[in-house]
């Protein structure tokens, strides 16, 4: 029998191939292994427009913000990775029931039977009940299929502190480093200034100043707040005069125009204005990030009476609080680093500053618009953005639009039909069901632990790491640019053997495998399947008779770009989970291999956009497995996720400027798999793009090239 999980109505959304987007209220029902809408709410034996079966390969795709109509909704698209056509992408008008839908159906493909013949028999039900042939698609779902075709797809150790406004004098002398989230007033706004200054930027832009405070309302309301540009802005940036969308990059990446209302000697300093791309992203422990740069567009050129400022480094972070006395509280970050340009920077230093801190008073002014609406006013669900060329289109386009957006279902109806929103209070990869052991049981396993660990670490010791080598040097020493080292295990936090019941971490120790040598390569195209590739470190450990795990990291961009690691060990000891992994199918491996990213060095923007939240890697982007003798090699397709490009278009441009840790290790989900145990680590300082070489790979379009240049 399937069961409902949950069904609603939501927005059925897409693109036709005109490139026009459509919105369409639909009745979605998510069942135990099955996705489907109607276009009523069913009853009896209705058939459904579209279904999608639901199993342990689907994945549900967060496609961010999408413009209808001047408004936005929240996209999911639910797809395949075996069929990537056959999908269903549904929206929402608030975040929260998008939010809601998003964790339903990941709670589905979580909960996967593996054996699939059950689960095609479950699929198979559900077709029969609705009257449909499993054998044949539905035409109407065929039609609107077509159409889904086209759719497009912490650290605050360098600052001081400043200035307090509000109630309290200032404590310049205090420590804020020490501090908890628990010392911030709801009443008071913190300001704080970088202390070194970057050598790579021009001496125009001053240093970064950041402003914390408390504001009584959840991550989302304030997210949606500060996304809109349209007149509400007025009401907590006293900053803000005029705010138009330049282009639509994807749902996590925008391009905005943005002038300022400084009000410094206005009869004197010509205003500001910008122009910047927008990236945001949701992290798991339900903060939401939202960064700026500067950045020039065609469409967004020089405007007349304006000086264009650029912003190095800049945005919101909004992280949720513990409730105090009932009411919900979000702590809001707000960081700007920016270059005002024009004559008044150099000649009235205090112009820079006086403008910044202006900027910054937003948190007080959200803190303000928030405590200031009664119970009954809510953020509005749609933010609308206005385009730049809006001003340009001539009056029959806009009577035309305006017609068009006539035929469609009225927005304010769409809105009744959503229902009210629920905060969702998402948990994270840690709040998993555990069967906690009984204390002598356990007593035992930790030593038999501490055993294992202390063998795997006189393994180690006995590799000879002299014969591998890797065309990315490795350089031990503190300030080096341009190569890699091992960083310490134990700045990486993992799973305790405990964690099952108090939810502890512990230092990661010394990992599982050594790594041996780190490759950059770069080709026309995506470089795969690197370890068949003659001469490499997987050959060299093979002839002596080790394993390698090699991870091959795929970066897009004008070129492709792969940066390798290869990671050897003894032979796998029989029943671990190293060795579980290695020879599992690729669903337990996508469920299980796990990234910790850290930036040691970088600007705040970077730092941001990166975090150092663990991320389960077959579950946010495309990797493929290659079981060879002796090797696994796997194969992370960063452009396969909208979210991750774009954390790469903010970071890619300043890659020289940064020391990045990644930390490898497979998920621990039972008693007896704990604790984590890092598979290694790797740091990789200051990358030179023009480092990378082109691999002599077999079916390499360069090396092919050359094979028939030298004929």
């Amino acid at each position: 029998m399937s069961k409902v999980i949950y069904e609603g109505w939501m927005v059925r959304y897409g693109r036709r191939k005109i490139g026009r987007s459509y919105i369409h209220m639909r009745y979605f029902v998510l069942e135990t292994r099955v996705l489907a809408y109607y276009k009523r709410k069913p009853q009896g034996n209705m058939v459904p427009i579209k279904t999608l079966f639901i199993d342990g390969n689907c994945r549900v795709e967060d496609r961010g913000l999408k413009i209808h109509n001047g408004h936005m909704v929240y996209v999911l698209c639910v797809y395949n990775k075996k069929d990537k056509y056959h999908r269903i992408m549904m929206a929402a008008f608030n975040i929260q029931e998008a939010l809601i839908w998003k964790e339903k159906i990941e709670s589905v493909i979580d909960q996967h039977d593996l054996n699939a013949a059950n689960g095609n028999m479950v699929h198979a039900s559900f077709l029969a009940k609705a009257g449909i042939n499993p054998d044949r698609n539905v035409s109407s779902s065929d039609r609107e299929s077509l159409a889904s075709a086209e759719d497009e797809e912490e650290n605050n150790r360098s600052l001081m502190r400043r200035t307090t406004i509000g109630n309290g004098p200032p404590e310049s002398v205090l420590d804020w480093t020490r501090e908890g989230d628990s010392v911030l007033s709801n009443q008071s706004l913190r300001i704080f200034e970088e202390l070194s200054e970057a050598d790579y930027l021009p001496r125009s832009c001053g240093r970064a100043m950041k402003a914390v405070g408390v504001v009584e309302a959840t991550c989302e309301a304030i997210f949606e707040l500060v996304m809109c540009m349209d007149g509400t802005r007025f009401e907590w940036d006293c900053s803000f005069q005029y705010g138009s969308l330049v282009e639509e990059v994807d749902g996590h990446t925008a391009i905005l125009y943005h002038r300022l209302q400084l009000g410094w000697f206005s009869m004197f300093v010509w205003p500001r204005d910008l122009c910047y791309v927008r990236y945001w992203r949701r992290n798991d422990d339900g903060s939401y990030v939202v960064l700026f740069r500067s950045r020039e567009h065609p469409n967004c050129g020089p405007q007349p009476g304006f000086v264009r400022a650029h912003i190095e480094s800049g945005g919101f972070k909004f992280s949720p609080l513990k409730s105090q006395n009932g009411r919900t509280r979000t702590q809001v970050q707000h960081l700007m680093q920016i270059d005002l340009k024009g004559w008044g920077v150099g000649y009235f230093p205090s112009f820079q500053q006086h403008c910044l801190l202006q900027m910054l008073n937003s948190v007080a002014g959200l803190r303000e618009w928030f405590s200031q609406t009664d119970e009954t006013h809510t953020v509005p669900r749609i933010p609308v953005m206005m385009s730049i060329a809006s001003g340009s289109v001539s009056s029959k386009k806009g009577r035309r639009s305006e017609d068009n957006s006539n035929q469609s279902v009225p927005l304010d109806q769409l809105h009744s039909a959503g229902g009210n929103s629920v905060l969702l209070d998402e948990e994270s990869d840690e709040d998993e069901d555990y069967q906690s052991p009984e204390p002598e049981d356990e007593l035992e396993s930790v030593k038999a632990e501490n055993a294992m660990k202390q063998a795997d670490e006189d393994q180690l010791d006995q590799l000879d790491l002299s014969c591998f080598s890797g065309n990315l040097r490795r350089d031990d020493r503190e300030n080096s640019r341009d190569c890699w080292r091992i960083p310490d295990g134990n700045n990486f936090k993992v799973r305790s053997k405990t964690f099952c019941y108090n939810k502890t971490k512990i230092p990661a120790g010394k990992p599982l495998m050594e790594l041996v040598a780190v490759d950059w390569f770069k080709d026309v195209k995506r470089i795969d399947h690197v370890a068949r590739r003659q001469g490499c470190a997987v050959q060299v450990a093979s002839e002596k008779g080790l394993f390698t795990l090699v991870i091959n990291v795929q970066v897009p961009a004008s070129n492709h770009y792969s940066m390798v690691f290869y990671f050897v060990s003894k032979p796998l000891v029989p029943g671990s989970l190293l060795q579980h992994f290695v020879d599992g199918d690729d669903e337990f491996r996508n469920s299980r291999f796990k990234l910790i990213p850290s930036v040691p060095k970088g600007s705040w923007i970077v730092r941001q956009s990166v975090g150092s939240t663990p991320c389960l890697l077959g579950k946010a982007v495309d990797c493929s497995y290659i079981r060879g003798p002796k090797y696994l090699e796997i194969d992370i397709d960063i452009g396969s996720s909208t979210v991750a490009n774009g954390v790469l278009g903010l970071v890619f441009g300043v890659i020289t400027t940064l020391v990045v840790d990644m930390a490898f290790l497979i998920q621990a989900n039972t008693y007896e798999e704990l604790p984590e145990r890092l598979i290694g680590a790797v740091r990789v300082s200051h990358l030179e793009l023009s480092s990378a070489t082109v691999p002599l790979l077999e079916s390499s379009p360069t090396h092919q090239l050359n094979e028939a240049l030298n004929c």
